[in-house]
């Protein structure tokens, strides 16, 4: 591709000229270890570093043309050209080098607080099951065609996501179920996207401080872009969350709502939990239009999980999938790491969620609670360098709903774990249940299974997908699932 052909709808401080707008493209990327001749390196201002300072070294790999956001000091024979934002300039650079690819596949952009992984791969399994090839990008990967990658961020950088939308076209995928953080909006990951639809869960504080965002507002205002500036054909929103008007104001696309509270396009009614062995499960009355009706079993736990497949069972309606199927997909649903049933005791139920803020540990332990354990048992801690804030907040909550916490590690990275975790101890006060401090995350899964009784409900909150650690800034392998049945083996052993 030729560099004038890739800048054309980047604004930059001059007009490529001559032989400059005909040099023959390559590659585009913002990490200098992957320069390389014939690239075009972009300086990325980050939290933690300046792709400016890097730029030296992409030019020793032979990058030759640099797109920046002030001067660089780079031998002669480098062109540096200067843009407003590069990271709107990197998003534009990889949507034209990899064609456009948002233009030909059907993009499902799911944003909100809570629910987004779960409602994308609630519609990536309907689409897939009912015969409609779907990928996914979020928080647990980016998967299609058979094939799983693993990723950084709950949405991928711009260039990322260009390369992976090309290579599912390639898969011949007809459309994407995308997790759109507020970051990702923020950050112009998705700048240049086209959006077949777009979902709004639901919303509460969450990202804000330190490197994130810097109010709720901001936050809430990120959120809200997805539906006024990107244009979605079709918006559907959480009709059941006061945010919903707010975020609905600016949106010119046909809106279409769901609820389980009975106001809303897409309806759950009746919903009656069961649980069956160690599955945990709700079912309900799904109502579409005022016209279709069916009994749904959903295999997921809990009013927001309902809510959650009233969210997906709109988006498939609306691509084509007939309710029947819809229903029929919904009930053989599972999910990695969100609110995932691990098999490993007769007696008990071991539980994997990612709930790592007090609005989403109060949901999850709310809904276990209706369940009727013997015991709720909570596993949890808090991840280090940042969101303090949320250490009060998950002591408090499990504090007051549980039967016994075990406070440990979740990626506490450079902070000292027994720091974080006498931070979340100092919240349970008078009236919380007992806890206990154990700063490995192995040891205290291990000491839960050990420790578990007939009837008990534990969850393992915090990890989810995860299968490591962030400690001292490097990931260490660790998957919760497998701890939790070698410690189960154990048991049966008389270990």
């Amino acid at each position: 591709m030729k560099l004038w052909e890739l800048l054309k709808n980047v604004n930059i401080n001059a007009p490529l000229s001559g032989k400059l707008g005909e040099i023959e493209i390559s590659a585009v990327c913002c990490d200098s270890r992957k320069a390389m001749p014939g690239s075009v390196f972009v300086c990325i201002s980050g939290a933690v570093s300046d792709g400016h300072d890097h730029a030296p070294s992409a030019y020793e790999k032979g990058c030759r043309i640099f797109v920046a956001e002030r001067e660089l000091s780079l031998p002669k024979d480098a062109f540096v050209l200067i843009a407003d934002n590069t990271r709107i300039a990197l998003a534009e650079m990889s949507q034209t080098f990899f064609g456009n690819p948002s233009k030909e596949l059907k993009v499902i952009g799911i944003t909100g607080t809570k629910g987004k992984t779960t409602t994308a791969h609630l519609i990536y399994h309907v689409l897939n099951t009912s015969g409609i090839k779907a990928g996914y990008i979020g928080t647990n990967g980016i998967m299609f065609d058979g094939k799983f990658y693993e990723t950084v961020n709950t949405t991928p950088e711009s260039y990322d996501l260009a390369q992976y939308m090309r290579k599912m076209l390639d898969s011949e995928v007809k459309y994407l179920v995308l997790e759109v953080s507020s970051q990702a909006i923020y950050m112009d990951r998705i700048r240049g996207m086209e959006f077949e639809t777009c979902v709004f869960t639901n919303l509460s504080p969450d990202h804000i401080g330190g490197n994130e965002h810097p109010t709720f507002e901001h936050y809430r205002d990120c959120k809200a872009r997805l539906f006024s500036e990107y244009k979605p054909k079709i918006a559907i929103f959480n009709a059941d969350d006061e945010a919903s008007d707010y975020m609905m104001s600016n949106c010119p696309a046909p809106k279409f709502s769901y609820s389980i509270k009975g106001n809303g396009h897409f309806l759950a009614e009746k919903l009656e939990y069961y649980r069956d062995g160690g599955r945990l499960g709700v079912k309900f009355d799904m109502k579409a239009g005022g016209e279709l009706s069916a009994k749904v079993d959903l295999p997921l736990p809990g009013d927001f999980n309902a809510s959650n497949a009233l969210a997906a069972a709109a988006v498939c309606i609306s691509a084509g999938v007939s309710f029947d199927k819809i229903v029929s997909a919904l009930s053989t649903a599972s999910l990695r790491g969100r609110f995932e049933i691990v098999d490993a005791l007769p007696y008990a139920t071991f539980i994997i969620d990612y709930a790592h803020n007090g609005v989403s540990l109060r949901s999850v332990l709310t809904t276990l609670r209706a369940y009727e354990p013997k015991r709720l048992i909570c596993v949890f801690g808090s991840v280090g360098g940042r969101t303090k804030l949320r250490r009060a907040e998950l002591g408090k909550v499990a504090g007051e709903l549980c039967d016994l916490c075990i406070i440990t590690s979740d990626n506490p990275d450079n902070e000292p774990p027994e720091q974080i975790i006498d931070e979340i101890a100092a919240a349970f006060g008078e009236g919380s249940c007992p806890y206990v401090k154990i700063p490995s995350r192995r040891e205290a899964v291990l000491y839960a299974v050990r420790n578990a009784r007939k009837d008990d409900i534990i969850l393992f909150a915090g990890k989810g997908h995860e299968e490591y650690q962030l400690i001292c800034g490097k990931r260490e392998y660790f998957c919760e699932r497998e701890t939790i049945i070698e410690g189960a083996f154990g048991m049966l052993l008389g270990r």
